[in-house]
């Protein structure tokens, strides 16, 4: 479902442009926009301090960014029709996931598409008894690269590479013995889904 949020001088518009409210909480979305004549104002359910929100544009540069201050729910006002014309995304960096909302600028009319509204799920990793497990949840089905490396002062050398393509299965796990390996820390590198995510262990 499509909504439109048009920015206009035209003062017999305002008041319904200020009576506009679009809202899916109800139906499972991850946001809420209200909006009047100048601004948008994007409401986050469930936000923590610290996480990470941001406006990137296409190509991932980063437009705008703010890290949450307080725990709860989250409301602030964006002049979006001031953009450029193109497709953008806000982005909230949670600690397990991360929520994308992708909206479109056209000649100052603002679309947000529910339908393209999306969550990526990090990689988490446990250590353990000499065993390090990884699980990821992979309800978008997609495949998860894995990449191992040591490291020391001379550099990084690569121990062990996956890609785990079989992603009929809602959840990723994968268990990694340490035992017999050299003494050092490793960094461990997941691609999924267009991000790259990094793990360190000692």
């Amino acid at each position: 479902m499509k909504n439109t949020i048009k920015n206009t001088k035209k003062g017999i518009l305002m008041v319904t442009m200020f009576a506009t409210l679009l809202s899916f909480a109800n139906d499972g979305s991850l946001f809420n926009i209200t909006n009047d004549a100048k601004r948008t104002y994007l409401t986050l359910e469930s936000v923590k301090q610290g996480n990470l929100l941001s406006v990137k544009d296409i190509n991932g540069i980063i437009l705008y960014k703010e890290y949450i201050q307080k725990t709860g729910t989250y409301t602030k006002g964006f002049d979006l029709t001031a953009l450029p014309d193109g497709e953008y995304v806000f982005e909230l960096d949670k600690d397990l996931e991360i929520n994308t909302i992708p909206f479109k600028v056209d000649s100052n009319v603002v679309v947000f598409n529910k339908e393209n509204e999306k969550t990526i799920y990090k990689p988490v990793v446990r250590v353990k008894s000499g065993l390090v497990y990884v699980t990821k949840l992979n309800l978008n089905e997609t495949p998860l690269k894995i990449s191992i490396y040591f490291q020391n002062e001379s550099g990084s050398e690569l121990m062990y590479k996956e890609i785990i393509t079989e992603t009929t299965s809602k959840t990723i796990s994968k268990i990694f013995k340490l035992e017999g390996l050299k003494k050092g820390s490793y960094k461990m590198i997941f691609n999924s889904e267009g991000r790259q995510f990094v793990e360190y262990i000692n």
